[in-house]
Formats: structure tokens, sequence, C-alpha cells
């Protein structure tokens, strides 16, 4: 029998709309927290990625800032070497830098995206992660 403990619902923001399978590889969901706002210049979301669900290789005009709420996840800055992420992490992305983020094979990946300066553009979606890129996290 499961305690107490176990059947509490930890979730802060339901899971919202699946993410557009053009831009992500597995099932990801998006939660909309703040709309495109011009008064604040700032995008916010919720994501939820499955086991070993990721984005695609893309850039933020304004920069993008993540913040880890569940799960372990990976990070990736091109020419740089995957990053692991775990709950409490915070990723600070400048403006331009190509990058992708998404849950490791093994365990669900929460984060809030929150995208800056979205007057100079929110985000420029590229090419998909491959299977050995996304694989070669040592």
């Amino acid at each position: 029998m499961k305690n107490q403990a176990d059947q509490i619902d930890t979730t802060i923001f339901p899971k919202g709309d699946p993410a557009p399978a053009d831009y992500f590889t597995g099932n990801a969901w998006i939660k909309t927290l703040v709309p495109d706002n011009r008064a604040l210049n700032v995008v916010m979301g919720n994501v939820v990625f499955e086991p070993g669900a990721r984005n695609n290789w893309h850039t933020h005009p304004g920069g993008q800032v993540l913040i880890v709420t569940h799960g372990v996840g990976y990070y990736q800055e091109e020419g740089k070497a995957i990053q692991l992420l775990n709950v409490g992490d915070v990723v600070s992305i400048l403006p331009d830098v190509k990058h992708w983020h998404g849950a490791s094979p093994e365990s669900e990946f929460t984060h809030i995206a929150i995208s800056t300066n979205t007057q100079n553009g929110i985000v420029d979606w590229l090419e998909r992660v491959t299977d050995e890129q996304y694989n070669s996290f040592k």
C-alpha cells in the first residue's frame, strides 16, 4: 500500500498543450504561464518532457533562463559537452547561443523557460538534435 506522501501530486502547473512535433523529438508539453508581454518583454512557460524527449537546436535573440523543477535533464550549447540538469538548477543562456535541452533517457524532466528581451525576438528553431548527439553524454 502506498503511503500518503506517495499519493501527493507535486505538479505545480498542468502539462499544457503538446509541443509542436516540428521542433521536438519525443513527447513534450508546454503550458504558457506569461504570454508574449510587450510591457515586460518576457514569455514564460512550463515545459514537461517524457524520458528521452528533447527540443531542436535553437537560439533566443533576447536570451533565456531555465529553472529546473522536476526530474533529470540535459542541456547542451553548440561545441560544448552536455550538462546534466537536476531540480533547482538554473541555466542562463545568452542571446543567440545555439543550444538544446530535454529529458535524460531515464527520467521525465520539467523546467520553467523564461525568454527575455522578447522585443528582439523569441526563438529561432534550427535542426533536430540527432540520436548520436543526444547519446553523447558521458
